[in-house]
């Protein structure tokens, strides 16, 4: 489903990816590994978009969009729940997830066919329709900002660690809607520092550093792996 082969990009006059190849199947859920700093934000940028790369390909099913504007890749089938959640913190919950439907705003049908897809997920913001964002806990407002990625009816969905800032139950909550949202069809790439809970979910792995991918393998592999162990799982 998602390619790519050799990519590199700066930010300003630094090179921050050095030359990652990966790939993504449809149907699966795969994650990306790594401190702060290596690179995993930035990656998300780059194919969603937002940062052109130097150099290298980034094919969606079998297209490339290395070369295409944010706007065109959320229609082709991407979207991202960027670091931060990034909400609007003075629009409504129903505004807020009004923006992650802007590509198809006027086909009210299936807008409110993914409204009615987060309220199963997030039954949470139904209630909260008209609250403000800003004014939601840290959990709830990572679960708006999944779903407002959600409104977009992505194939793929990219999620820059969902879990940060949160308290260990909500982070299992989280985790697990992340595996309904898969077990739905969506395929998903998962950027997260939590690498035990990250590898628990996940089918397939890889582990970035400074800019490179440096491990790839199952998850089971990866757990098992002595480096992982000791850089990553606390053993």
């Amino acid at each position: 489903m998602l390619e790519l082969r050799d990519v590199r990009c700066s930010i300003g006059k630094h090179e921050v990816i050095h030359g990652v190849s990966l790939r993504v199947e449809e149907g699966e859920l795969i994650c990306l590994l790594g401190a702060n700093g290596a690179g995993k934000s930035t990656l998300f940028r780059t194919i969603s978009g937002v940062v052109r790369p130097r150099s290298g390909e980034i094919i969606f099913r079998g297209e490339p969009i290395h070369r295409l504007g944010p706007d065109r890749i959320v229609r082709l089938g991407i979207s991202l729940c960027p670091e931060g959640r990034k909400l609007f913190p003075r629009l409504s919950v129903k505004k807020n997830l009004m923006m992650g439907a802007y590509t198809r705003y006027r086909n009210r049908v299936e807008v409110k066919m993914s409204f009615q897809e987060v309220f199963e997920l997030f039954p949470i913001l139904e209630e909260r329709l008209d609250q403000d964002a800003g004014t939601m806990s840290g959990g709830e407002q990572q679960m708006l900002a999944i779903a407002r990625a959600l409104m977009a009816r992505p194939k793929l969905l990219m999620l820059d660690e969902p879990s940060l800032g949160l308290a260990p139950l909500v982070v299992k909550r989280i985790m697990e809607t992340i595996q309904e949202i898969n077990r739905r069809g969506v395929t998903i790439l998962l950027s997260e520092q939590n690498a035990a809970m990250a590898l628990s979910i996940s089918h397939r792995g890889y582990v970035m550093e400074n800019g490179k991918i440096v491990l790839e393998g199952s998850s089971q592999e990866l757990m098992d792996n002595e480096e992982v162990k000791r850089a990553y799982l606390g053993a």
